[in-house]
């Protein structure tokens, strides 16, 4: 981006930023796009908030995972898609969520600023139109939540991002209280861990 914006930047360098947009955050490159246009695209697509998206191998938690979304635009970009998200009652839909690889366990790293240092705003990132209804419960009481937009999924919708595989000990949720007896949550914590003085052999 620094070179982009130096005066009489080589069109190597446009060429080598849209590369770099297409292939590592997805951006689909225009067919017909001018020449004269070709160095504000690639501003246009690099210069934006980041993600880097921890993701683990899917085992069957309940949650989102990344997948390829196209927007009212036609813009396909990468983004995490929770069930409640898709009708998971026609079989090609529900097909496509199960045979999920990863799984979103929620784990983000976030480029908040510029490369020139600036904090972005990030409004202009939301999709608006992303909402979904998840069940809650309050008191014993079943809720419907409206989430609009989902922070990890509208609120960044266009934002650029980056999923990587992170190892399956890192992941340890509680959906439910019944998971804090998975063996993830049974460390044992030290004297030392605590804030205790260690114990000698004569105690």
């Amino acid at each position: 981006l620094r070179h982009l914006h130096e005066a009489g930047a080589p069109d190597a360098t446009t060429e080598q930023a849209m590369s770099f947009a297409a292939g590592c955050f997805g951006w689909q490159l225009p067919a017909d796009l001018p020449p004269t246009e070709r160095r504000a695209w690639a501003i246009e697509a690099l210069d934006r908030p980041l993600r880097i998206c921890g993701v683990v191998r899917n085992e069957g938690e309940p949650g989102g995972a990344p997948f390829w979304v196209q927007d009212t635009t036609g813009r396909v970009s990468a983004q995490i898609v929770e069930p409640s998200q898709v009708d998971m009652g026609d079989p090609t839909t529900a097909g496509l969520v199960s045979a999920a690889t990863h799984f979103n366990p929620v784990d983000l790293v976030c480029g908040l600023r510029s490369w020139r240092g600036d904090a972005f705003p990030l409004a202009p990132y939301v999709d608006e139109d992303t909402a979904f209804v998840t069940r809650k419960s309050s008191d014993g009481r079943a809720l419907l939540a409206l989430e609009r937009p989902g922070l990890w999924n509208g609120a960044m919708a266009g934002w650029n991002s980056v999923y990587v595989e992170v190892p399956a000990s890192t992941f340890a949720p509680v959906k439910t209280v019944f998971d804090l007896l998975r063996p993830g949550h049974q460390g044992r914590a030290s004297s030392r861990a605590i804030g205790g003085r260690p114990s000698s052999a004569n105690e």
